[in-house]
């Protein structure tokens, strides 16, 4: 068993899931991988547990039933890796948008003091490679719109590429974190923010996935919207 932990969450990932993994173990340092998968219908589940054969104590599934959303998914890997005594905890996606190559550097930027690492793609320039111009412009923006409300000292307030240090987010209160979409990420950087902890972002390249379809919904830019406001209320009224 590692000492770090990948969650990794999943709806129909088919194409991606089983590379992922096996990029994952590939690497020179040992991470475990959870999965958790919201009852994929193309069978990323099967996929997994016929792989936790192969990797038995390294790849672990949490199944859950329907699609449930992505913040309560990283919710219950949270829960799930504290549980089992995890010391970094990562977020990552299955389509490679995020590469596992840095991963290692998270931990090392954890090792030098910081309690949130953010694989970031606007603190170096913009390096996201492969996205549709509106996209690309929406993320950025938003990212824009987020620190004008809140304050929250982030360039890629909306990144899903993270290694948390886990003496820091266990002074989080879970049950109170509210939003589910992408505004999950913001929620989850702002209160880290708001604790005090010390957070940094270094330049990763952000890839556009390649295989399967994304989850971005105009639902999801709605919640984002209004849920920076939440926040700021929040934070003034001293209820985080």
């Amino acid at each position: 068993m590692s000492d770090s932990i990948v969650i990794i969450p999943t709806y129909n990932e088919k194409e991606n899931v089983e590379a992922m993994i096996r990029k994952v173990f590939s690497l020179s340092q040992a991470f475990d991988v959870l999965i958790i998968d919201d009852g994929s219908p193309d069978g990323t589940a099967d996929i997994v547990k016929r792989l936790q054969k192969e990797f038995p104590n390294q790849l672990h599934i949490e199944e859950r039933k329907g699609k449930l959303g992505l913040g309560t998914a990283y919710i219950h890997g949270f829960r799930w890796a504290l549980k089992n005594n995890y010391e970094y905890i990562f977020e990552m996606d299955a389509d490679f948008s995020h590469d596992p190559k840095y991963l290692k550097g998270f931990i090392q930027k954890i090792d030098e003091g910081y309690d949130l690492v953010i694989g970031s793609r606007y603190i170096d320039g913009i390096s996201v490679l492969n996205w549709p111009l509106r996209r690309l412009i929406l993320s950025y923006l938003a990212s824009v719109y987020t620190r004008a409300v809140t304050g929250l000292k982030v360039m890629d307030t909306t990144a899903g590429f993270m290694c948390y240090k886990v003496n820091s987010l266990k002074q989080i209160d879970l049950d109170n974190v509210r939003s589910n979409g992408y505004s999950f990420q913001i929620e989850m950087k702002f209160k880290m923010y708001k604790k005090g902890f010390k957070i940094i972002e270094v330049p990763i390249l952000f890839i556009d996935r390649r295989e399967g379809e994304s989850k971005m919904s105009r639902k999801v830019v709605y919640e984002a919207y209004f849920m920076v406001w939440k926040l700021k209320f929040k934070s003034v009224f001293g209820k985080l």
